[in-house]
């Protein structure tokens, strides 16, 4: 009984936008709305996707970016209101899902493989 109640609000009620797809490994811009008291912007965060998790309306993707010599990680859901988009910059060689590793490496070691895209 519970699970489908959870399931007829998540088909229902909760709003999912159509993202690229895209998975760990690759780089990614993602615009989101930020609000500061009354204003509000869009702020651009841009790294390397470390994980996609989750299905349906709880799917989430984390990003990392080096931010002043520091690594950042954001969790963004896919069903957020304030994720406006997702721009795929570079995809990404990796072997695996999660590529959690990549928090120990530093400098060239952190470099991702560039996957080629044939054109024709």
């Amino acid at each position: 009984m519970k699970k489908e109640l959870i399931q007829y609000v998540e088909d229902n009620f909760v709003e999912v936008k159509q993202f690229p797809t895209f998975k760990a490994g690759d780089t990614v811009t993602v615009a989101y709305r930020i609000v500061e008291g009354a204003k509000e912007r869009i702020q651009q965060f841009q790294g390397v996707v470390l994980q996609v998790g989750g299905h349906g309306a709880t799917k989430t993707f984390t990003v990392r970016k080096i931010s002043g010599g520091i690594g950042v990680e954001r969790v963004f859901p896919f069903a957020s209101p304030f994720v406006s988009d997702i721009v795929i910059n570079k995809r990404g060689v990796v072997r695996r899902a999660r590529i959690y590793y990549l928090r120990a490496l530093t400098g060239k070691k952190a470099r991702i493989k560039e996957r080629r895209m044939n054109k024709a």
